[in-house]
């Protein structure tokens, strides 16, 4: 299968799950809490951490259904830090990559932003086996679903005690407007890093840039972004390497450093 055949068709399953993550009478989120031995249902909060643990088991079977249908192995993370999340790996040895990330709306443009994962390690050594699954350079895409979505204002009247069952739509729902995207990783990269002092690549935060897959790499090519991420350094990877500065701090010092023209 080839890398547009295969975006297409998961992205074709992302939307359907979607669809079913939502209660179509208000589109609030379907998960509503979580249920004990006793039956209880406990209600769930928007924490963020929360939130895309439950996206991702949420979605797992939907992603493990598509494997099925393509003839591929579904080959979930036996690690929390290992990546990426799935990987799909046809008959024939070729692998997709697919790591599962979630945000929520800020605006009704923009989201609160995304890791897209390391830039050094296993990026960097493309042969490397260190906290991933198969040598990054064995993939033949590195793809990213993204789930998007509002928080519900708290209601001060929603009960703080867990329920029955039969009162489960007592409890509030605490996201809706699920959304789901499927981009290749560069096509949504930022040229800085994610977040703090992490050696993550950052993501768009444009709703519409994220749909599209039209963030600042997007007009150079995925060559350009591994080149950029491969060689980029921190003020503190630059000073513990003995330089002056880093070689460059975004995508215009890059393309100067390189001779390349801007697009």
């Amino acid at each position: 299968m080839t890398k547009e055949a295969f975006t297409q068709a998961l992205r074709q399953t992302v939307d359907a799950a979607c669809r079913a993550f939502v209660d179509a009478r208000d589109g609030s989120w379907a998960l509503k809490g979580v249920i004990d031995i006793h039956r209880r249902i406990h209600r769930l909060s928007p924490d963020t951490k929360l939130v895309s643990k439950l996206f991702e088991l949420a979605l797992a079977p939907s992603l493990a259904a598509f494997a099925k249908r393509c003839g591929m192995r579904f080959l979930a993370a036996p690690e929390q830090n290992t990546y990426p999340d799935v990987t799909f790996e046809a008959a024939d040895g070729t692998r997709f990559a697919v790591d599962i990330k979630s945000s929520y709306r800020k605006s009704p443009t923009a989201i609160n932003g995304m890791t897209l994962g390391a830039f050094t390690g296993y990026f960097r050594n493309r042969n490397s086996t260190k906290n991933i699954l198969y040598p990054y350079g064995s993939y033949r895409a590195h793809l990213v679903v993204g789930l998007l979505y509002t928080i519900e204002p708290t209601e001060k009247s929603a009960p703080l005690e867990p329920v029955t069952v039969d009162a489960l739509d007592t409890l509030p729902a605490v996201l809706r407007d699920v959304q789901g995207f499927v981009q290749e990783k560069w096509r949504i990269a930022l040229d800085r890093p994610g977040s703090g002092n992490t050696k993550n690549i950052g993501s768009v935060t444009g709703i519409e840039a994220l749909i599209a897959g039209d963030g600042p790499f997007a007009p150079y090519g995925e060559d350009v972004f591994d080149d950029y991420w491969m060689n980029y350094l921190t003020a503190d990877m630059a000073r513990r390497a003995e330089l002056p500065a880093p070689y460059y701090r975004n995508l215009r010092e890059y393309l100067a450093f390189r001779g390349l023209q801007r697009t």
